[in-house]
């Protein structure tokens, strides 16, 4: 059972994360943007069976919750912390489970492929980090010729900056990669 270190503020004044001593997922990253999404993931689904809460997100060592604003988190998160604290650490998760989770994008060309997999090593050196810093993360969904369609994840997901400001950054960062690239939230 993960133990909670630090809770942090985010940018989205709406969401806030978790830090956590031991890790609930090995890399993989669980995002739910509502109840049903997460209904068969135990942690989300008691997470979202607490009044308030809009948004679950957790990979590795933390969790950001997103809640509708109407709320002071210090009233909030002691409810939150009571199931965080009762999830299964990822030492406890099947490992077919994990693998089972990551996804592929076979239909893509080799030539394609390459592209998606330098994009994603720019992304994880370049954008995620800062993204994860601030309780968020960004999802490739799709690579259509020079189309990059992303979903923002976690506190990202509905921070006002995000659409404007952080998705040009985005776009900016991989056009040194590819000048044409267009970067689209959905």
């Amino acid at each position: 059972m993960p133990k909670i270190a630090d809770i942090e503020p985010t940018p989205n004044p709406n969401a806030v994360k978790f830090i956590l001593r031991e890790p609930l997922s090995w890399g993989i990253a669980h995002s739910f943007e509502n109840a049903a999404q997460a209904q068969d993931n135990p942690l989300a689904s008691a997470l979202f069976a607490i009044e308030h809460v809009t948004n679950v997100f957790y990979v590795d060592r933390w969790v950001t919750v997103t809640q509708d604003g109407t709320v002071e988190w210090e009233d909030l998160a002691r409810e939150v912390a009571v199931p965080i604290r009762a999830a299964p650490a990822a030492a406890d998760q099947s490992a077919a489970a994990v693998f089972a989770a990551r996804e592929s994008f076979e239909h893509l060309s080799e030539a394609d492929q390459q592209r998606l997999d330098d994009i994603n090593l720019m992304l994880d050196q370049q954008i995620r980090p800062y993204l994860q810093s601030d309780g968020g993360d960004l999802h490739v969904l799709s690579l259509v010729g020079n189309q990059l369609v992303v979903h923002y994840q976690g506190a990202c997901g509905t921070c006002p900056s995000a659409i404007s400001g952080t998705l040009q950054g985005i776009q900016s960062q991989l056009r040194t990669l590819e000048p044409d690239l267009d970067v689209i939230a959905a």
